[in-house]
């Protein structure tokens, strides 16, 4: 049976919301760097990293950040990261060079892994478990690229059946979450001229394609960031041009069928973070941050500060985000 058939089987207080008692609790942080790298381990340790070769991370959830430059690439944006517990973490770059680097002492060492060529472009990561991992870069040679390591983020391949890509299709590092990893197999969403999801099949090793219903057409327009709960796929997006646009900036897709929102989110958005524990899904972009309980059906707005991405512990129990000007938040439900 084909995959998708069997896919749904000092702390600054913002964004306040009295009505619905959701509140991001912003952090303090000592960089100043744009950070869309993002990944929550539990509520007190959080990685994050972004421009300027910077990275910062939490042991106390957000009392204190440790902070500094991956392997002196001060003029590199690492917009991809994956954190295993404090000491752990491996960090994929946007743009050249487009490398991959990891390291196991808590952030005072980072060794390079994995370098691609001048044309790799690295978009988004995503783990299965702490061993089984896969990045998704821009297409290369007509297909796109699909890294994979089965070693913790140790060794990189590139995966052996790549899928093509469009003309004018693209994927977008907004906030590195375009691309998702489960049991069952891999969904990346894309953008630019055109707009798909491709589904990977692990059993069958075999790649799908179905055109999406969100805003395309221009190299700005497109999905932005993925998440999976029990019975949907997410996806948020718009036109990163327009942070306030409305028109087809979000979709749930099950059972092979679309549904837009009756209520869509309050402008483009680039993360999405789903909260299973209280069947919450938070999206966030530069423009503010929405909230759904029914699955993406309906949207609220509930704070105007704008944030890169949203991302969920390891274990499901908090919501960070990460933004501009080394801004890092957690989410709080009253």
């Amino acid at each position: 049976m084909k995959l998708i058939a069997l896919l749904f089987l000092g702390w600054v207080w913002v964004g306040i919301s009295q009505a619905q008692n959701l509140q991001w609790k912003e952090f303090n942080t000592p960089v100043k760097a744009s950070l869309r790298g993002l990944s929550p381990v539990s509520d007190k340790v959080c990685w994050a990293s972004g421009s300027s070769g910077t990275w910062l991370k939490t042991t106390d959830g957000g009392e204190t950040w440790e902070f500094g430059v991956i392997a002196g690439l001060d003029s590199v944006d690492f917009r991809s990261i994956q954190a295993f517990d404090e000491n752990t973490a491996v960090v994929a770059s946007a743009g050249q060079p487009a490398v991959i680097y990891r390291t196991e002492d808590g952030g005072k060492n980072w060794g390079k892994v994995h370098q691609e060529g001048s044309e790799a472009f690295f978009d988004g990561i995503s783990f299965l478990d702490k061993e089984r991992g896969f990045i998704l870069g821009d297409p290369v040679g007509g297909n796109w690229m699909i890294l994979e390591t089965s070693d913790g983020g140790k060794s990189w391949k590139t995966m052996e059946n790549l899928p093509p890509a469009e003309i004018g299709e693209a994927a977008f590092a907004a906030s590195a979450s375009s691309l998702v990893a489960f049991e069952l197999g891999l969904i990346f969403g894309t953008g630019g001229l055109v707009s798909n999801l491709h589904f990977y099949d692990f059993k069958n090793e075999d790649w799908e394609k179905i055109e999406t219903p969100i805003l395309q057409g221009e190299a700005s327009q497109g999905i932005f960031a993925l998440a999976k709960t029990k019975t949907n796929l997410l996806a948020v997006g718009g036109d990163y041009t327009k942070l306030d646009g409305q028109d087809k900036n979000a979709f749930r897709f099950s059972n092979q069928s679309y549904e837009l929102p009756v209520i869509p989110p309050l402008g483009y958005r680039s993360g999405i973070a789903y909260l299973e524990k209280d069947n919450l899904i938070i999206a966030v972009g530069p423009s503010g941050s929405d909230y759904s309980r029914d699955e993406g059906k309906i949207w609220k707005n509930f704070s105007t500060t704008g944030y890169h991405a949203a991302k969920i512990s390891c274990h499901g129990e908090t919501a960070w985000a990460s933004g501009s000007n080394g801004r890092v938040a957690v989410l709080f439900l009253r």
